[in-house]
């Protein structure tokens, strides 16, 4: 019987980067926020609040409104 060696996480990793890589692109990392944590959903709530109480919140509003729309391409 041949014991079975595993590989190291980055070997099969980099082995799986390969498998998927499309021509001229490469993967890279990108790290955002948890949304989880309530400190982030305290910052973004306080956020919010200052935007919608701004005097340009009409303006603001407008804006988002437009950028959302997926028709307006």
């Amino acid at each position: 019987m041949v014991a079975h060696i595993r590989s190291k996480p980055r070997s099969r990793t980099s082995g799986e980067h390969r498998r998927i890589r499309y021509p001229k692109l490469r993967p890279i990392v990108i790290w955002v926020p948890d949304i989880r944590d309530p400190a982030f959903l305290a910052e973004a709530h306080r956020q919010s609040v200052a935007v919608a109480a701004s005097r340009s919140a009409e303006k603001n509003q407008v804006f988002i409104d437009a950028a959302s729309d997926p028709d307006a391409v």
